[in-house]
Parts: structure tokens; sequence; C-alpha cells
């Protein structure tokens, strides 16, 4: 199957379907549910991690990458969840997080011991001469990026958490032991890898200063360097590569287009597709995550031009997503969930959706789930919003003020349990949630979306469609309209079909003067949000209507 007929279903393991009652999604909870992905009609379920873990970052701190952790449940569990997958059709897509490990792996473990074999696993270094950490790098959750290495006068590096040391890629043997990682789950009937914040491996062996701490010019003496691409070709030949039916895609926070073409196009032997996250910055104040502005739709749809045309045209792959684990609900970000609920959704999936790559749904998106907008700072369990709630109020913002940021970019958004029916917990679980079901469950559950014509419905159209239509799976890109201020518009071809896409992002009407080819009456109304679509020359979309029409000079 090509790239671009596929379909891949993001699941977070914790929230998704908690099958022994202790308030933690788990393996055997996905199990029961397999039933309900294949009816969506997906190809693959990419799985956060579910490695032993003291849960610090939600998993992303890994203290043993070959075996399960308990919460989640056994081995035997996960070879019956890829065998049940199998025999519907599904495979499995594997989170690898090989950046860091948590504190807790026996790597840093025997290093903090005094083994220096593993102390080569991490990036150890000395205070600088005026006793100062050995540079003035910031965390990515907040605080400096280094610690000190136990009771030594050494400090380890820590991109992100203080639990999730950083290793050190320059050591071959750190290499060898992750390429058998991916060999181990591929061992296992594995058939994809997501590979978290990729792109920051690359490290130099003398690591400086940078100009201006959490600035672009310091991650850019971690990321994208050169030396990464090596490093990904030699995991590609040293596991994945080996086989011909394995999907790849790398994280790569803050990339470049040019460097986007190099991670995916097939003759560099490194990844399948990766995720770049700058149309999903197009609501930050001036770069600042943490702050609540209305997005910037003009510079939403540029990012995404530029990113559809430069990869087409260097023959690189994406991954078409606006949900994920670490993301606030699109619906509740760049829609009504209030007045549009279905309108907002369904005109957010068909514009993504029906781009050039292969599209994500992160779960929940297909049932209209929104933020779960939680009045306490205690109702949150992410470790990056505590963190920001405590330095927003030290930067002087009020409480109020501060919460409305958190409410509107907590990584919490969207990690909350799966919202499957009416009855207690939302059907996720009979005990109590690690992390609060949203107040909405009664009106938006899996269990009343499936009975009507409704967001769900729209999803496996997409699905159907995208299998169907070769213009949509493997044809050219070509934005239209990017100066228009309420409508993305783009077509797609693919030898003698042209589809035309167009999507009001908002909730007054807008008018398009249809292109020339698209006016005719051989055009196809492919698919829409609304009913009673009327084929003229100046088309009048209503509130977040989003069309598809086709042309086909087939005979």
């Amino acid at each position: 199957m090509h790239l671009g007929e596929k379909v891949v279903y993001q699941l977070y393991p914790k929230s998704f379907q908690d099958s022994n009652n202790d308030g933690i999604g788990d393996l055997r909870g996905i199990i029961e549910r397999l039933d309900y992905l294949a009816e969506l009609g997906v190809d693959m379920i990419w799985l956060n991690p579910f490695y032993p873990s003291p849960q610090n970052d939600n998993g992303y701190d890994v203290s043993n990458y070959t075996d399960i952790d308990p919460i989640f449940g056994t081995m035997e569990d996960f070879e019956e969840l890829v065998e049940k997958a199998r025999q519907l059709k599904i495979e499995l897509m594997l989170d690898m997080v090989f950046n860091h490990t948590s504190t807790e792996h026996e790597w840093f473990q025997k290093a903090l011991a005094g083994d220096k074999y593993y102390q080569d696993f991490y990036y150890l270094r000395p205070a600088k001469e005026d006793g100062s950490l050995p540079t003035n790098w910031h965390s990515k959750f907040g605080g400096p990026a280094w610690s000190r290495f136990g009771d030594t006068d050494q400090y380890y590096l820590h991109l992100y958490d203080v639990t999730q040391a950083d290793l050190n890629w320059h050591n071959p043997n750190v290499r060898k032991e992750l390429y058998k990682v991916v060999n181990f789950w591929l061992d296992k009937g594995v058939k994809g890898f997501r590979f978290d914040v990729l792109n920051v491996i690359g490290k130099d062996p003398v690591l400086i200063d940078s100009q201006a701490p959490n600035s672009a010019q310091e991650k850019s003496l971690y990321a994208d360097t050169p030396i990464v691409h090596e490093w990904i070709k030699e995991l590609n030949h040293a596991s994945f590569g080996k086989r011909t039916d394995i999907i790849t895609v790398g994280e790569m926070s803050s990339t470049t287009v040019d460097n986007g073409v190099k991670y995916t196009n097939p003759q560099s032997d490194e990844l399948s597709m990766i995720f770049n996250f700058h149309h999903l910055k197009v609501d930050y104040d001036e770069g600042e995550k943490w702050s609540d502005v209305p997005f910037d739709f003009i510079e939403l749809k540029e990012i995404i031009d530029e990113w559809q045309k430069g990869m087409s045209d260097g023959g690189g792959w994406n991954a078409l997503f606006l949900n994920n684990h670490d993301q606030p609900r699109s619906n509740s970000r760049f829609g009504d969930t209030t007045r549009y609920p279905y309108e907002t959704a369904t005109m957010l999936a068909q514009s993504i959706q029906f781009l050039r790559g292969t599209p994500y749904i992160y779960q929940g998106e297909e049932i209209g789930m929104t933020n779960p907008a939680y009045e306490k700072i205690d109702q949150y369990d992410d470790i990056e919003t505590r963190n920001m709630h405590k330095i927003l109020l030290e930067q002087g913002k009020s409480s109020q003020e501060t919460m409305a940021i958190i409410q509107s970019k907590s990584r919490d958004n969207s990690r909350t349990p799966m919202q499957w029916d009416d009855t207690k917990n939302a059907g996720f679980s009979q005990g109590t949630p690690w992390v609060e079901v949203p107040e909405n469950y009664e009106e938006i559950n899996v269990t009343q979306e499936i009975q009507r014509e409704g967001i769900f419905k729209f999803y496996q159209q997409l699905i159907q469609l995208r299998k169907e239509y070769d213009v949509i799976s493997k044809g050219t890109y070509e934005g239209i309209l990017l100066d228009h201020s309420q409508v993305m518009g783009y077509i797609r071809r693919y030898q003698e079909e042209a589809l035309l896409v167009l999507t009001n992002y908002y909730d007054e009407p807008a008018s398009v003067e249809l292109p020339t080819e698209f006016s005719g009456k051989e055009v196809k109304y492919l698919h829409g949000n609304y009913k009673g679509f009327k084929h003229q020359k100046i088309v009048h979309l209503r509130p977040y209507e989003t069309i598809s029409l086709l042309v086909s000079k087939k005979s």
C-alpha cells in the first residue's frame, strides 16, 4: 500500500480504555476496542510509550526499552494485541524515545555507581571555572538544562525534565544498544516506529554557550545538525531498513523544509515521513507558546503551503495532523465547539486530510472531543503545565490570566480519557481516572456519535476516499487563495484527475470564485460537511463549510 493511502490512529494508552479499573488505560483495554478502530477504517495504530517508567513525563522517561510497564499489562498482552490487530488488518507503530532515558534506567544507574563505560552513555561535564553550569542552555520544561550528577563535581545534560538524561549518540555503544531495541520490537511483529524528538540527538562533542538562552540560535546548537542524518541512516541500515514494509516517522521540532526533504526522500535511506510543528505555533504570541492569543490564519496557510510545496518538489513526505498528545484539541483551538461543533471538526479534518501526505488521527478527534477547561491547576497532571503555571505567576501574570493560558495550551488538553458513552467516567474506567474526564462526556461520546450522521461518519468517509482516489493519495499539491482572509484552498492533481478543496475557517459566510476548470458541468461534488451545495461560478461557503470538487478527464 502506498504511503499516501495509509491512515494512522494515534492512541494514548493511558487514556484509551481501562480494563482492570485502576484508573489507567492498558493494553487489554486496547484489545477490547480494536473493533471500533477497524470500523473507523484505520490501517495502523501509533501507541505512546508503555515501557517501564517512573511516569514523570507520562512514559517519555523510559527506564527499560524492551519491557511493558505493569500498569499497562504484560508482554503476553502486547503479543496478543499485535495478533488480534493483524487479524483486523491493523498494524502497530511504537514510540521510540531515543534522545534520553529516565535517570532510573539501568544505564544511568550504573553510570551513577561509577561505571565509566556507562558514564560515556550520557553528556557529563564539569562546571566552568567560575563554578557556573557547563553551558547556559535551557530545559524545554523550564529551568537550566544541567543537573548535578550524583555527589560528583560533574553535571549531566537534560534538554527536557531533570529525570530525562540526554544520551550521548557520539558513543557507538549507545547507538548499537538503541538499534537492538528497534530490532527487538520488529521481531515482535511491530510494523512502524515514531521516533521522539529525533532531530535533537546531534549535539556536538564540545558543548558551548548559546548567545541567548532558549532562542532559535540555542536550538541550532543541538537540532538538525548534519550528523543527525548520518546517524538516522545508520539506524535505518541496522534495523528497520532491512525490511520493506516498515513505516517510520520522526518528530522534528523546529526543523526546516530542506531538512525535512533530506529526512524523508526515499533516496536518503532515513525515514518514511516527519512531523513538523510550525503550523501549530500560529497561536503563539511572538513565538511564545504559553500565551493566549487568536491564531493567525494567513500564517497557518503560508506554513502549510510552504511545507506541502517544498516536500512535494523535493520528493519528501509529510505526516498530516492537527492533533496529538502534546497539542491542545484543534477544534477548541481553531473553531467554535459551542455553536458549530460538527462543522468545526469536519472542516478541520477535510482541510488537513486531503493534503499530500499520511494522515494521523488522534484519539477522540473523530468524535469531536474538546479541551477540558479545568478550573484548578491541581486538575492538571502534566509536568510541563505545572512548571509553567509557577513560572507564569512568577512573571507577574494574574491567577486568572495564568489559568486562561494553561487552559488553552496545556498538553493535558488532549490526554483526557476517551469518551466512550454517557455512563460514569465516560465508560473509560470504573475506578478513578488518572486525570479527570471532561464534563461534556454525556453529550460527546462514541456511542452517541456512531448512531448519527456525524463526525465519526465523516472521518470514515475521508479514510475511504483516500483509498479510492489516487489524486488524494498520490497527487501533487498547488496552493491557492493564500491571501484570502477566511478560506483555505488548494488543488491536488494526479494524471487526469484534479481535486479542489475549499474550507471556510470562520463562522462568517465567505465567497470564492471557482477556478475555470472546476466551473464546468463535468465537475463532481466529492465531499463536504453541509447539504445542499450549489455549483456555480461564485461559491458561497457557509460557516466552517468545507467542500471538495473533482474533475476527471478519464474516459
